[in-house]
């Protein structure tokens, strides 16, 4: 194993106060950067009007990221539409439904959220089966979302407000790293969108979830991480333990 001592993460940097990155690089003297691979872009209200949606047909809205927030109020702007006090907000985690307050008054709306995961959101759903859901979503969408909701029988209609795209990173062409971190089947295809005749040589690949170890392999390359495990449920815990192999000597 060759040592480690610099690691790109395909992701926005994360918050200051909540960074295990910060420590894993003080820890072993690395460099760790951010860079996003992908972005979204919103499908403008010209765009989502031909799929004849009204947004007040709906009586709740599943929310599954801040991104499907700014995009469901974006869109109501743009079609001029005033989003009632009665709709009620399923979210997919807290953090994201304290989000919502960016657009409404958050103690006076019926906000409900789950613990972190889909299915911990569908329990809390399953109590308000007579609602008419939207759910808003990029192009790119996790299967077990709709299967979920399909399984629970509940009223709900799919739309698309913003899709993924594959972000520029020309200026990346002459560096190099150690260690290459993916969290999506996206990143994936953004790498070599980006870099068409990249080669892996001892370049290190981590991965994150099944569907992102399954795209690298696919692609021909190796996975050196795998997260999670059961043992080491983060990325940055995966590569912790790595680089202790790699760099003890």
């Amino acid at each position: 194993m060759e040592k480690v001592k610099s690691i790109l993460v395909s992701q926005p940097a994360p918050d200051k106060n909540i960074n295990p990155y910060a420590d894993l690089a003080e820890k072993y003297k690395l460099k760790i950067d951010f860079r996003s691979f992908i972005h979204v872009e919103g499908v403008d209200g010209q765009e989502f009007r031909k799929d004849r949606i009204n947004l007040l047909d709906f009586t709740a809205v599943i929310f599954t990221s801040r991104n499907a927030v700014d995009h469901y109020f974006r869109m109501a702007e743009e079609m001029r539409v005033t989003v009632p006090d009665s709709m009620k907000y399923f979210c997919l985690s807290e953090s994201t439904a304290y989000y919502l307050q960016k657009y409404v008054v958050y103690r006076k709306r019926k906000i409900f959220f789950g613990k972190q995961t889909f299915s911990d959101l569908l329990t809390v759903m399953k109590k308000h089966k007579s609602e008419k859901f939207l759910l808003p979503s990029s192009d790119i969408l996790k299967p077990n979302i709709p299967q979920g909701l399909d399984e629970l029988g509940l009223d709900y209609q799919r739309a698309i407000f913003y899709n993924t795209v594959c972000s520029d990173l020309s200026d990346l062409d002459n560096v190099k790293y150690d260690v290459l971190v993916f969290f999506s089947p996206s990143g994936i295809k953004s790498l070599f969108q980006n870099f068409p005749k990249f080669t892996q040589n001892g370049t290190r690949i981590a991965a994150f979830g099944p569907t992102t170890i399954q795209a690298v392999e696919e692609t021909g390359l190796r996975v050196d991480i795998k997260a999670p495990q059961p043992n080491l449920p983060s990325m940055s815990m995966a590569l912790e333990g790595y680089i202790k192999q790699s760099n003890k000597r």
